[in-house]
């Protein structure tokens, strides 16, 4: 027999849901060409702004050459049209140019200064087309398959595919809970039962073989919609995967903490039995020495006790062992048990 007081208990709940890269880059090629080479094996390890893909650069060379060219071309006509401007306006307090030739002379100026600022920026815009012919990895992380070979046309409108790279530590895992579950939890949260654990509760992590993961997670949020096909919402727990064990898309379930319930009362699971209907009982010792039935809510395990929610109050006394022995309203005499519930 054991005599059962309340005890501050943390109970978790296991749910299913798949593994997520913390971060997926898609490397597309920004402009037109030629893949001349392919710098990096597929399924290996790339570092942020590793070298991927060479696109033949040639025309892009040419056409900075080009905007340089036409740069230059623009600074030069800016001393000339400056000097211009310059002398006429000393012409115009001599009176020995008109109004309007002195302003054509500035106005000439003005454009020849907007011609360097353009060239300017074509230079700058054909330094960074150049720059897209060598293409590199946005974050470290894994790098897939190649998408394309060398020789392949790398087109910037169809912004095509060259590989996909994938931040694999840490990793997410994205978990699913049926609303209704998440509903009763937060009645036992305002109610006081339950005290929430909330975001940064530990997550433990079971794996498609069955085996512990070792490593542990935090929750990090919940989504704030509910999924109108199967009624759940998504949770998302993040867990440092320096080994990469865990692999994208991988099925797991995760044990995470729901709350911390502040006055439990268990019973060891040897105290507990169930009728036909699943209904829940114990065997209690009153006051009177003398052996009744009583029902009970049960609705969990915790460890090898069940939580009781409902029929039982601190300070009684169920039998746990001998159970086959004993008849309600028989008088017993009490031993106390090797095992206390809590």
């Amino acid at each position: 027999m054991v005599t059962v007081q309340p005890e501050r208990v943390t109970l978790h709940r296991e749910l299913p849901g798949r593994t997520s890269p913390f971060r997926v880059a898609e490397v597309r090629a920004r402009v037109d060409g030629i893949v001349l080479e392919r710098r990096f094996e597929e399924g290996s390890d790339v570092a942020e702004g590793e070298l991927l893909y060479r696109i033949d650069p040639k025309p892009y060379q040419a056409a900075l050459a080009s905007a340089k060219a036409s740069l230059a071309r623009a600074q030069a006509s800016v001393q000339s049209s400056k000097l211009l401007a310059e002398r006429y306006a000393t012409l115009l307090e001599d009176r020995a140019v008109s109004q309007q030739e002195h302003d054509n002379a500035a106005a000439a100026y003005q454009a020849a200064l907007a011609d360097v600022a353009a060239g300017k920026a074509a230079v700058q815009a054909a330094e960074i087309d150049l720059g897209y012919t060598r293409v590199t990895s946005p974050i470290a992380g894994r790098i897939g398959r190649a998408e394309v070979t060398e020789g392949a046309y790398a087109q910037r409108a169809q912004a095509t595919l060259l590989a996909t790279v994938q931040q694999l530590d840490p990793m997410y895992v994205d978990l699913t809970q049926a609303s209704a579950e998440l509903l009763r939890l937060r009645a036992q949260w305002e109610s006081g039962a339950l005290v929430p654990s909330g975001e940064g509760a530990k997550v433990q992590l079971v794996l498609e073989d069955g085996t512990l993961y070792g490593e542990e997670g935090v929750l990090q949020f919940s989504d704030v919609t509910v999924n109108p096909t199967t009624g759940s919402i998504t949770l998302r727990a993040l867990f440092p995967n320096p080994d990469k064990r865990l692999l994208p898309g991988m099925f797991v379930r995760a044990r995470l903490e729901e709350g911390t319930r502040p006055e439990a009362i268990l019973v060891p699971q040897q105290g507990l039995r169930r009728d036909a209907q699943g209904r829940a009982s114990v065997w209690v010792v009153g006051a009177d020495q003398k052996v009744e039935v009583r029902r009970v809510e049960a609705p969990r395990s915790v460890g090898d006790k069940w939580l009781i929610t409902e029929g039982l109050a601190p300070g009684d006394r169920v039998i746990v062992e001998g159970l086959q022995k004993v008849r309600p309203g028989s008088e017993i005499t009490v031993v106390p048990g090797a095992q206390a519930a809590r």
